[in-house]
């Protein structure tokens, strides 16, 4: 049983066969998929998607590239959309200092808006962090109390940041960069965090592992995650794709014995 704890199959890069590769997906292992929203138009298309096809499930929330373009009122939206009883928790929010596609005050005001949200949802939050780790990190320490979960997605920072939201209760996932060459820090994190804090992912269509980097990633590529995951800790594949499946299974509320 795979889980992909992070995709976004409602990429324009799945329009041409899009139907076909979901459905193929449960034949290559595939058990559950979480369908990422990362605007107010992407996560009504996670909610359409979980809708259709009972494995995917959906996030809601506005990634911190877009976060100068929310209005208030797309916080009442996505309140809404929360009710959906396959929409399991709020994200991608965060904050990107990489790219900055966004003004950094934005970005923080947004960031604090959605995780208030994710509060009065009662849904835990998954977290985009790229070049503000050590900011990402303040915030969140300042909310762990309040908030029912968090994963850090597609986690690119270091071991000892890993540990702190480890203790924190917090989760880990990994996705296809576990698997590149200069992945130093990445590896780090995967052979120490403990695996019953670990999620693994592909971010489709983004970030396909190797040797598959530069095409389009699917889920049905978390199987290359597991195995080099495992291939780091010293672990069978299927014992890797088991333990991040009940993991990601216990975050997201999701009952795999029905």
């Amino acid at each position: 049983m795979l889980f992909d704890s992070h995709a976004h199959l409602d990429d324009k890069q799945y329009n041409s066969d899009r139907q076909a590769l979901i459905e193929g997906l449960p034949g290559r292992g595939v058990s559950y998929v979480v369908n990422a929203g990362a605007d107010m138009e992407s996560s009504l298309r996670s909610i359409q998607l979980a809708e259709e096809y009972p494995f995917i499930y959906a996030t809601v929330g506005v990634h911190p590239h877009d976060a100068e373009e929310m209005k208030d009122q797309d916080l009442l939206s996505l309140l809404k959309m929360s009710r959906h009883p396959k929409v399991l928790a709020i994200g991608e929010i965060g904050l990107d200092f990489y790219y900055d596609n966004s003004p950094r005050e934005s970005q923080r005001k947004r960031f604090a808006d959605q995780l208030e949200l994710s509060i009065e949802a009662d849904l835990p939050v998954v977290i985009h962090s790229r070049d503000a780790h050590g900011e990402t990190m303040d915030i969140l320490k300042s909310y762990s109390s309040r908030l029912k979960g968090c994963v850090l997605h597609c986690y690119s920072g270091s071991w000892e940041l890993a540990e702190i939201y480890q203790s924190m209760g917090f989760y880990i996932s990994l996705g296809g960069s576990v698997t590149f060459k200069n992945a130093v820090k990445t590896v780090e994190a995967a052979k120490n965090i403990d695996i019953n804090h670990l999620m693994i992912e592909t971010d489709s269509p983004y970030l396909s592992p190797h040797p598959y980097r530069g095409k389009r990633n699917d889920p049905g590529m978390t199987a290359l995650v597991a195995e080099r995951i495992a291939d780091i800790r010293g672990m069978k594949m299927e014992e890797v794709a088991e333990i991040t499946s009940k993991n990601a299974c216990r975050f997201f509320g999701i009952d795999a014995t029905g």
